[in-house]
């Protein structure tokens, strides 16, 4: 036992040393606020929507609070992490005006084309399980959706070796960010322990996606003499180049451009987000095809008769199938926010118990929102119809409206996800695609799919999909 004290003093007082050393001049740590949970869709309309503007920041993310006292202070703020403000609205507008503006989704058809072609080809000859023709196909999805969102963000800058290599990265770094608890959840020493041993695993990861990104923002920083001039050889401006002539401003009134550790995690948020919440809800879709064979053949008959090119608007069952997914199991499982004080009391009657005085943190639970019972009719069954006229979500789309709150998979108020537009182009792509071209059943011998949730980054399925996947066609 006297030696167990031992070992645990000397880790600990390496940890205070490490954390000291690396601190610098940073500030405090932000305070370990209580995290309090919303389930009630008219408490969530009533804070997110009619107080939106007491309701847009979000707790202090760890990773961000934890590189600034390795830096002196100094933050690294990605979209999700920085506060609202001049700062934020910067960084958004650069965003939505430029490459996820609507009328720029078009021009993703070309690279949806071809990485089609890739996912395809890779299902067809994939190897294959203990029992023929099946298939786990979370990677496959993940490399096609990610090749799209990479040359969004690169251009033709980087190979496909190089892709890999980021899509490598970006897949560790958000396995190990999602096993980084929040502030509040802070306890024991030894909870303290481990999780510094996950933030040193993040650091070594940040440390490898400068090495990726860095060349890449620096050839187009020597190539990019004006921000006005298309530099893809389809005509398409690469977010890279957006964020290189990007001006925001700074602490003295005026405006600078983004340091290279900024640019970094803002290229790592877009290449995360951009790819890990269609992957998710392509996974939830398939799983649920397979489960209902059903509803996987009314789908393929809408598929069947149509263009792939029209799936923006031409397919009412595909939108169907798409939202009753992301309904079902929100890639964003909770929304969390920084509430002040003085907002406090727009949450009356969402709170098991009443908080204590001064700030708190909460989390809006997408997930139950989206199977709440009073507003959804058999919430957790998986039924496409319920979007289609005359059903009980007839109008629902992914982003909600200004009366009421009835899903949030993309969250609501000024800080829903940006990329909506982006991941529902490229989810039903890709779902009509692998419907057209496969048929998709269980493994043979077990008949049903384990549909059990896991909340991580993203909400996911805690045993990824394993399916028969048989080719239908020869050619697309």
């Amino acid at each position: 036992m006297d030696q167990l004290l031992v070992v645990l003093a000397l880790l600990l007082c390496g940890l205070l040393a490490v954390l000291r050393r690396g601190r610098g001049r940073a500030p405090p740590p932000p305070p370990s606020l209580a995290m309090h949970k919303i389930t009630d869709p008219a408490v969530a309309h009533r804070a997110l929507v009619e107080n939106a503007d007491a309701f847009s920041n979000r707790p202090p993310a760890r990773l961000h609070v934890a590189l600034a006292g390795r830096r002196g202070g100094q933050r690294s703020e990605n979209l999700n992490s920085v506060a609202h403000g001049p700062h934020w609205r910067a960084l958004r507008c650069n965003l939505t005006a430029e490459t996820l503006h609507p009328s720029r989704l078009g021009g993703l058809a070309p690279l949806q084309r071809e990485a089609v072609r890739g996912l395809v080809a890779a299902l067809s000859s994939a190897p294959r399980g203990s029992r023929e023709e099946v298939a786990e196909v979370h990677q496959h999805l993940y490399g096609a959706v990610f090749s799209v969102v990479a040359r969004l963000c690169f251009g033709d800058a980087v190979d496909e070796a190089h892709v890999r290599a980021m899509r490598h990265v970006i897949q560790r770094f958000q396995i190990a960010i999602g096993l980084v608890k929040p502030f509040s959840a802070m306890g024991s020493v030894m909870e303290k322990l481990v999780e510094w041993r996950r933030l040193r695993r993040l650091f070594a990861i940040d440390v490898r996606l400068k090495e990726l990104f860095l060349p890449p923002i620096e050839a187009r920083r020597r190539g990019a003499p004006s921000p006005s001039r298309p530099r893809d050889d389809d005509g398409r401006r690469p977010y890279v180049d957006s964020l290189v002539d990007l001006r925001i401003p700074d602490e003295d009134g005026g405006r600078r451009a983004l340091r290279d550790d900024e640019m970094v995690h803002l290229i790592s948020e877009f290449l995360g987000a951009g790819t890990g919440t269609a992957v998710a809800t392509l996974e939830w879709a398939l799983a649920h095809l397979v489960d209902k064979p059903e509803v996987q053949e009314k789908l393929r008959g809408e598929v069947d008769d149509g263009e792939v090119s029209r799936v923006g608007t031409g397919m009412p069952y595909l939108h169907a199938v798409v939202l009753e997914a992301l309904r079902m199991h929100p890639p964003l499982p909770v929304i969390p926010r920084h509430v002040h004080a003085d907002a406090v009391e727009v949450l009356a009657g969402g709170m098991d118990v009443r908080p204590p005085a001064g700030d708190i943190y909460v989390n809006f639970s997408a997930g139950d929102i989206g199977r709440d019972s009073k507003i959804w009719s058999d919430p957790d069954e998986f039924r496409p119809e319920r979007f289609l006229p005359g059903g009980d979500g007839e109008g629902v789309g992914p982003l909600p409206g200004p009366k009421q709150i009835r899903m949030m998979p993309f969250g609501v108020g000024h800080r829903f996800c940006p990329g909506v537009g982006m991941a529902m182009v490229n989810m039903k792509c890709f779902l009509a695609v692998l419907v057209r071209e496969f048929e998709w059943a269980p493994p043979t011998g077990t008949g049903t799919v384990d549909l059990t949730e896991l909340d991580s980054f993203f909400k996911v399925m805690k045993k990824p999909l394993s399916a028969r996947v048989t080719r239908r066609t020869k050619s697309i």
